[in-house]
């Protein structure tokens, strides 16, 4: 007993003047390790992929506004695939695109006849809720179809011709998907009953989107022949504006003009109200 006081004495003995040197420090009970006073040592154990969770979902975020902002502002000679995308496409941007696209469009059109019914009384207003599943179908189809179709082609140029190297079929996809965000903000401002306005903001969107799709497939397009890669960009740009004038079209009809008060017509008078006609004067 005397021995294991003596050893307790020496040990405290030691923490004092470890004390004495670092106020700013205790020693925790079993070991002889120090910590900063004020903050308490967690343990980690198997339940730390907690943050390692969050920190993969933030990078996840970061990537997918990375990959917008790359295709609101494509450059010539910047690979969407390669800088931005860097083999690791996905689909959840994509998909949200196309979802927040729709309901906009669907909701931006009916918005476009209740401004105009409160301009015009005589115009009748109806809520069209067949338009979301319109608008829904029609760009789910645009971008699953069309990279479909666009990857299968490539991959038989890719036979024909060994240096055409085309991309993957989701990297088609989350590169068409990303090009139509430009659309979105868009079609928001389509709301202005200035058509020309209108038609301003449709063409620079669609040049954005359009230049971006460009840039993306010029690099796989060009080891091919000029003539197919001319005739495959010009259907990439037609297809892509098919699509916006089209919704321009549908989703934004022309309101019927206000039907022009008719002229009024004369009437026939009957005989016995018409006048007496006047004497000739006589000349002598």
């Amino acid at each position: 007993m005397a021995a294991a006081d003596e050893l307790a004495f020496h040990e405290f003995e030691e923490a004092s003047n470890l004390l004495a040197e670092t106020p700013d420090a205790v020693t925790t009970s079993g070991s002889g390790q120090l910590t900063p006073q004020g903050h308490v040592a967690v343990a980690v154990d198997s339940g730390g992929s907690y943050g390692a969770e969050e920190e993969v979902e933030e990078s996840d975020k970061t990537a997918v506004l990375d990959r917008i902002r790359g295709s609101l502002l494509p450059r010539p000679g910047h690979n969407f695939v390669r800088h931005r995308l860097r083999n690791r496409p996905d689909l959840y941007g994509p998909f949200w695109i196309c979802a927040t696209l729709a309901f906009v469009l669907a909701v931006t059109g009916n918005l476009t006849l209740v401004l105009a019914q409160r301009r015009d009384p005589s115009i009748h207003y109806s809520p069209q809720f067949h338009k979301v599943t319109v608008a829904g179908i029609t760009i789910y189809c645009y971008v699953w179809l069309v990279p479909l179709a666009l990857w299968g082609f490539l991959q038989w140029r890719k036979r024909v011709r060994e240096r055409v190297g085309p991309y993957t079929f989701l990297e088609t996809v989350c590169v068409y998907g990303y090009s139509l965000f430009v659309f979105i903000p868009t079609v928001v401002l389509w709301l202005i009953p200035v058509p020309w306005l209108q038609w301003l903001f449709g063409a620079l969107a669609l040049a954005l989107s359009a230049a971006s799709l460009v840039f993306t497939l010029w690099p796989v397009v060009r080891e091919d022949t000029r003539l197919v890669a001319a005739v495959l960009l010009s259907t990439v740009v037609l297809l892509h504006a098919l699509l916006a004038t089209g919704c321009k079209f549908y989703f934004f009809q022309p309101l019927p003009l206000e039907p022009l008060a008719p002229p009024p017509q004369a009437t026939s008078l009957p005989l016995n109200l018409l006048p007496p006609p006047t004497p000739r004067s006589q000349v002598t």
